[in-house]
């Protein structure tokens, strides 16, 4: 939080709501025991929704295309004219596994999405997770 500049009274009240943090479930009337909360923000809060942002703030170091952000959901695309724009799109989307990977954070490979805009047929296929993104259009 520091190198986001977040630092005194601020860090401390926003260290002190994700400190020692409990949850329990209920299911038809009935309670679970109360469990510690080890990571993550609580759900539908906006200083939640802040936090991810700072968390995920340096996404884009080292990219090579352009990436949109928006919440939970990330964007690379880029200006594919050859076989050396479609590896630096690849490039790209194994430098975001890599980061994901670093910071203990998932992507949704199911969710993963690919549209080529363009009169040519591409046959080349992105990948992540060893999985094929779906071609969307």
């Amino acid at each position: 939080m520091q190198k986001h500049g977040i630092w005194g009274r601020l860090k401390c009240v926003t260290e002190s709501w994700l400190a020692n943090r409990r949850q329990r479930v209920c299911i038809n009337g009935v309670m679970s025991g109360w469990m510690r909360v080890l990571s993550g923000v609580p759900q539908g809060s906006v200083l939640g929704a802040l936090l991810f942002l700072v968390y995920i703030n340096d996404l884009d170091t080292g990219l090579i295309n352009e990436l949109l952000k928006f919440a939970d959901d990330t964007k690379v695309f880029g200006k594919v004219t050859d076989g050396s724009a479609r590896e630096s799109i690849q490039e790209d989307i194994n430098r975001l596994e890599n980061w994901a990977n670093r910071w203990k954070m998932e992507f949704n490979v199911k969710k993963c999405k690919l549209m080529h805009v363009g009169k040519e047929k591409v046959n080349f296929k992105y990948t992540m997770k060893v999985l094929h993104c779906r071609r969307l259009v």
